[in-house]
């Protein structure tokens, strides 16, 4: 997991040592994931006590990152590398009597739980620490969030590439590399427009506890300044 957000190279490095072992490319131990569920869950549940309104919505929330967020994602976006790769990124078979490799959907899988640990230290850990700072009004806020964003996306599109980049019957991968391009082409449109994804993402959850602390924001904001021009005149 250090690894992943340090130097992630060297984890598909190991994954080829793993695939002469082992004979596989995909884990054969389900600890990674099992670890990523349990640190997600609490930090979902850090959210909850900070954001938060009753208990009862708290377990909603949690489940509802877990299942939908981190599982139902994974299977989804695994399912569609797995198959973009296996139908339109491997090498044509140069002889008949050679083997044909095959991406697993296993490793697809393994893939993207290796992309998501680093999303899940910037928008998950970083982001509850900075997160009063990131939802605040202002363009400071929103540009901070968008930058955030933007670093947590290009580096999952990265990890990607460079999961499908190391198996040697694949080609093309620099095709994982393109959504970068695009990230960074909508992230000033977003930034001018004042579109704020951490207000977004958290109002889908915690808007009824969103709402009123904005509210307070806004309304001691509004005193100070109030209590600066009193001080003028």
């Amino acid at each position: 997991m250090f690894h992943l957000c340090s130097s992630p190279k060297v984890v598909y490095q190991h994954t080829k040592y793993h695939k002469q072992t082992k004979n596989q490319w995909a884990r054969d131990d389900p600890a990674f994931v099992v670890i990523c569920i349990l640190l997600l869950a609490v930090a979902t549940l850090a959210y909850c006590a900070a954001y938060d309104h009753s208990t009862a919505h708290a377990v909603y929330v949690t489940f509802s990152v877990l299942f939908f967020h981190f599982l139902s994602a994974a299977i989804l976006l695994a399912t569609i590398c797995w198959f973009l790769t296996n139908s339109y990124l491997r090498e044509l078979v140069p002889s008949s009597y050679a083997v044909e490799q095959r991406v697993e959907w296993l490793y697809a899988f393994d893939v993207h739980c290796n992309s998501f640990f680093p999303i899940f230290v910037l928008l998950y850990v970083i982001h509850y620490f900075v997160s009063p700072l990131l939802i605040a009004h202002g363009f400071i806020p929103v540009l901070l969030s968008n930058l955030l964003f933007l670093v947590a996306a290009s580096y999952y599109h990265y990890l990607n590439f460079l999961g499908y980049d190391v198996l040697p019957f694949l080609e093309r991968t620099t095709f994982f590399l393109y959504p970068i391009g695009i990230v960074i082409a909508l992230s000033p449109i977003l930034i001018l427009s004042s579109f704020n994804p951490s207000r977004y993402f958290m109002n889908m959850y915690f808007s009824h506890r969103l709402g009123k602390l904005l509210a307070k924001g806004e309304r001691n904001r509004c005193s100070e300044k109030n209590t600066s021009s009193g001080r003028g005149s």
